[in-house]
């Protein structure tokens, strides 16, 4: 049995990006006091000045109560939740900084999707390490920043391997427009908020060469697919990988210029450069994907066909033809 106690006291968001922000906005719809932690300092002072955050989320006027700060000690002070929002492949080194200050027992609620790249782990398992001592959930779903901060209708999922610490956690965080499910399946949520941003990357290319929409949807099944089965093999369940957190998810992120990972593989098939586009986590993740996919022997060639356009090996053309000539089998069997 879980000993969960109400919560009581500030809600602390590592991390000031579009994503964070947008939680910590809706955390303070939710009535809750909220602490904003940015690494940059002047983003901090923007926010906690200005009610601005320029840099992620334009036009957009923020809570005057919201405070912002670049202190992690300051942030973390009495927190009763901590939702870690900072990249995938950035969370192991931040939680290793908040670690003297998180208050003993306090939950940790991880919002970045993504399998760390040099190791293969998911954000729980690596927060497991550095963090032994707290409650870990995660919060994943189909949902863009700039919806939730402006007040959107959206639905996600807070996963625990504690399923009354995730319904806990989901009223908690519930809002009048921000809906929480629950569930214990901390793996299959997990699982299906890092693939998804692959297979994102893959739809986007598919867009960006004019493919057209029918490929655009193939790739989208069959790589649903290819997220079920790897999810499955990690550990989750088919059931969560259909829900919000997996099918949801993807379709939204595959659907949207608003994804960065969609926007990311339509430069690709544009045959533009992606400098100085935002964040993608999916090419991080996808290489470390493919690995866990050969490691449980799953077959995952849209998977696959991602790495190689990200690695320059073959142009969208070329990965789409390659999947088209595959041997014509039962679709169950594919």
């Amino acid at each position: 049995m879980s000993s969960v106690e109400p919560t009581k006291g500030p809600v602390a968001v590592l991390g000031a990006g579009a994503w964070g922000t947008a939680l910590a906005v809706s955390a303070h719809h939710a009535g809750h006091e909220v602490r904003l932690w940015a690494r940059d300092s002047a983003l901090a002072a923007e926010i906690d000045h200005h009610r601005t955050n320029r840099r992620y989320l334009p036009d957009v006027l923020l809570p005057p109560t919201l405070n912002a700060s670049d202190s992690l000690s300051d942030t973390l002070s009495d927190a009763a939740l901590v939702l870690s929002v900072v990249p995938a492949q950035a969370t192991r080194t931040v939680l290793a900084e908040a670690a003297a200050d998180l208050p003993k027992g306090t939950p940790l609620v991880l919002c970045a999707k993504g399998i760390e790249q040099d190791t293969g782990k998911l954000v729980s398992e690596l927060a497991a390490e550095t963090l032994p001592d707290a409650p870990l959930a995660a919060l994943s779903g189909p949902s863009f920043a700039a919806d939730v901060v402006r007040g959107l209708p959206t639905a996600v999922t807070v996963a625990s391997a504690d399923g009354e610490l995730a319904q806990h956690l989901a009223e908690m965080l519930s809002a009048p427009a921000f809906r929480c499910y629950s569930t214990d399946d901390l793996v299959g949520v997990e699982a299906g908020g890092a693939l998804k941003n692959v297979l994102a990357i893959a739809v986007g290319a598919a867009a960006g060469a004019n493919l057209g929409a029918s490929a655009r949807a193939a790739l989208v099944t069959r790589g649903f697919v290819e997220l079920r089965r790897l999810g499955v093999a990690l550990g989750g369940q088919a059931d969560t990988l259909m829900g919000l957190s997996g099918l949801g998810d993807l379709i939204l992120t595959c659907s949207s210029e608003q994804s960065r990972n969609f926007t990311y593989g339509a430069a690709l098939g544009r045959g533009e450069s992606t400098d100085g586009l935002k964040l993608a986590e999916g090419v991080a993740t996808a290489s470390i994907a493919a690995k866990l996919a050969d490691r449980y022997d799953i077959d995952t060639p849209i998977i696959d066909a991602t790495v190689a356009l990200l690695a320059g090996e073959s142009s969208v053309r070329e990965l789409v033809a390659s999947l088209m000539a595959r041997p014509v089998k039962p679709e169950d069997h594919i």
